[in-house]
C-alpha cells in the first residue's frame, strides 16, 4: 500500500489532475464520440471514429483509450485492431439517444460553470462571482451570464431537463403532494420537473414561472401534454415569485424551487 507519505502524494496528483478527467469526458460528450458508438451496429476501431467524426486520427485514438482508463469505453482486440464501444454508464448517461442522458447538461458544465471554476482565486480574493473575466457580463447578472445567448439558454434548458429526467421522481417523490394539487414551478425553466409532477401526481395541476425570454424558448422548443396541466406564467426574480402561482391559480398552495434555491 506505500508509506503514509506515498499516499498522500497520490491523492494530491489525484486532485491536481482531476480537471483533466472532466475534460476528456466533456471532449467526448462535444466531438460525438458516444452517440457515434451508441448508432454503431458494433464497435468501431479509432480510425473509423475519426473518419464519422472528421476528427484526426492520433488524438482519436489517445481520446478513445482516456475513456477505457475512465470506464466510460469498452476495448478488445478483433483481427490486430483495438475496437470500442459504450460502456453500460456511457450507453444509459452520454449517448444523445438515451431517454436518461446528461450529455446537454455536462456541455454546460464544460461551458459555463467549467469557465467560473477557472477563475475561483479571484473570487475568494475579491469575494464577488467572476463573469465579467469569464463571460464579458456584469458580475450582478447572474441570468446574463447563463443566458448569454439563444444558444446557451437553450442548453440550460436541455441540461436541466437531463437533471429531471433521472433525478425529478425521487425529489418529487420525497414529500407526498398529492393533497395539493395547485402548485408553482419557481424558476422551472422547461417544465421539465412539472412534466415528473405531472406524471407522479394525476390530480396535479403546475404552473411554471420563469423570465420572459426562459418561457419563449421553452414554448419554441419543448412539447407538453394536451389536457392543460401544465401553463407557463412570466415574470421576474424575486418580485414575483410569490405570486405567480396564486395569479394563475388563486388557491395555489404549494412551491417548487427545485430550479431555483441552490
Amino acid at each position: 500500500m506505500g508509506s503514509p507519505h506515498d499516499q498522500a502524494y497520490r491523492l494530491l496528483k489525484e486532485y491536481s489532475n482531476g480537471f483533466m478527467v472532466s475534460q476528456v469526458l466533456f471532449a467526448a460528450c462535444e466531438l460525438g464520440v458516444f452517440d457515434l458508438l451508441a448508432e454503431a451496429p458494433g464497435p468501431l476501431g479509432s480510425a473509423a471514429v475519426a473518419a464519422h467524426l472528421g476528427i484526426s486520427c492520433r488524438g482519436t485514438e489517445q481520446l478513445l483509450d482516456a475513456c477505457v482508463l475512465l470506464k466510460l469505453l469498452h476495448v478488445e482486440m478483433r483481427r490486430g485492431e483495438s475496437v470500442y464501444a459504450n460502456t453500460e454508464l456511457a450507453s444509459a448517461y452520454l449517448a444523445r439517444t438515451s431517454p436518461t442522458s446528461q450529455q446537454h447538461m455536462l456541455l454546460y458544465v464544460a461551458r459555463t460553470t467549467y469557465l467560473c471554476w477557472a477563475h475561483l482565486a479571484e473570487a475568494v480574493r475579491e469575494g464577488k462571482n467572476q463573469y465579467p473575466k469569464a463571460f464579458g457580463v456584469p458580475s450582478e447578472e447572474l441570468f446574463s451570464a447563463i443566458y448569454r445567448s439563444e444558444g446557451e439558454r437553450l442548453q440550460f434548458l436541455r441540461g436541466l431537463g437531463d437533471v429531471w429526467s433521472v433525478e425529478g421522481r425521487g425529489v418529487l417523490a420525497a414529500f407526498d403532494l398529492s393533497p395539493f394539487p395547485l402548485v408553482c414551478d419557481l424558476g422551472g425553466c422547461s417544465g421539465a420537473l412539472a412534466k415528473e409532477c405531472t406524471s407522479l401526481y394525476a390530480g396535479c395541476y403546475v404552473t411554471v414561472f420563469d423570465m420572459p425570454d426562459v418561457v419563449q424558448t421553452a414554448k419554441r422548443h419543448f412539447s407538453f401534454p394536451e389536457d392543460g396541466r401544465i401553463s407557463f406564467r412570466e415574470g421576474g426574480f424575486p418580485i414575483d415569485i410569490l405570486s405567480a402561482g396564486k395569479q394563475r391559480h388563486p388557491g395555489a398552495t404549494r412551491l417548487l424551487l427545485g430550479g431555483w434555491a441552490h
